[in-house]
């Protein structure tokens, strides 16, 4: 069933017991059967605590978690054999072959030595790895170890795949690469739960997405959605010669909606760029490079979460 809910978290806490840090603050959401799900938010915003909770290897500290309808405090085994975990740097062994690394990662799970060649066979052609299989995961590229720990995994055919930065570090085609295999994954019925820093990354993969910051949602709902509520349909950014930006913004500020004046640049948001910019050329205000573009997921996060830098 496409409605049916595989998470559900109402009030969710936790405290790290270093500190007394509310590291998540009482959020609430639910997940949904084969959608893929992200967590968008600032380092310390809470995404990988929330994530560690999910995957059963953290506890929350107050509100309620549940997972398949399970708890995660007394059915956590049941919970993580039916999940697979993407974590942020690849952890498999770099002096194994690829099809050896498949093969223990499959008998963690207890799985038969024909089930573990079975999965092993379509794995490989499903990460790509089908000429690599003998060679030794220390030769492999970024690309294709991030798609070896993918591929890891799914050896267990798990309902539930969590994702932590998939693609961080990867060149440009590696990335779309892995884009494509989740894409996959998804429409063969995976759930996909990720944490990102690619804002493109979660607009291309994301059904749904929450940004979280300081331990809580500031907002939910569809990439779309998001920029609608938060952002005009297009920005136009203007830059102006060094420390000319504020000057020259306050003769523009009533084109748009909404401006903001940065270090390097002026961004007006708009609904039409062309016309403002063309209404910033008739007030006699030059800028040194102007352009025109839609309105994305970034500006999103930015005007949620701000744009001062979190150690």
């Amino acid at each position: 069933m496409a409605d049916e809910i595989l998470v559900r978290a109402s009030g969710l806490v936790k405290v790290h017991p270093m500190g007394g840090v509310r590291a998540v603050d009482g959020i609430d959401f639910e997940l949904r059967k084969g959608e893929a799900f992200g967590f968008l938010g600032p380092n310390g915003a809470g995404k990988s605590s929330t994530m560690r909770m999910i995957g059963c290897v953290s506890t929350p500290s107050a509100g309620e978690l549940r997972i398949f309808g399970l708890d995660p405090a007394t059915d956590g085994a049941r919970i993580r054999a039916r999940l697979g975990v993407v974590p942020q740097e690849d952890t498999v062994d770099t002096e194994l072959t690829v099809r050896e690394n498949l093969y223990i990662y499959g008998r963690y799970f207890g799985l038969s030595r024909a089930r573990i060649r079975e999965r092993t066979a379509g794995l490989l052609e499903f990460a790509q790895l089908e000429d690599k299989a003998s060679e030794q995961v220390g030769a492999l590229s970024g690309g294709m170890r991030r798609r070896l720990t993918i591929a890891r995994s799914l050896i267990n055919e798990p309902e539930i795949l969590l994702l932590d930065e998939p693609t961080t570090g990867l060149d440009p085609q590696a990335r779309h690469v892995l884009w494509d295999r989740l894409f996959r994954l998804k429409q063969e019925g995976v759930t996909l739960i990720l944490t990102t820093h690619y804002m493109d990354e979660a607009e291309q993969l994301c059904d749904r997405l929450v940004v979280m910051d300081r331990g809580r949602i500031a907002d939910e709902g569809s990439p779309r959605e998001l920029i609608e509520r938060h952002s005009t349909r297009e920005v136009l950014e203007l830059r102006f010669p060094p420390g000319e930006q504020a000057i020259r913004a306050e003769k523009v500020t009533d084109i748009a909606e909404r401006l903001e004046v940065l270090p390097d640049r002026v961004l007006l948001y708009v609904e039409d760029g062309e016309a403002a910019l063309a209404a910033v050329h008739a007030r006699g205000v030059t800028p040194i490079t102007a352009l025109v573009r839609r309105a994305t997921l970034e500006d999103v996060f930015l005007t949620l979460t701000g744009r001062t830098l979190v150690d």
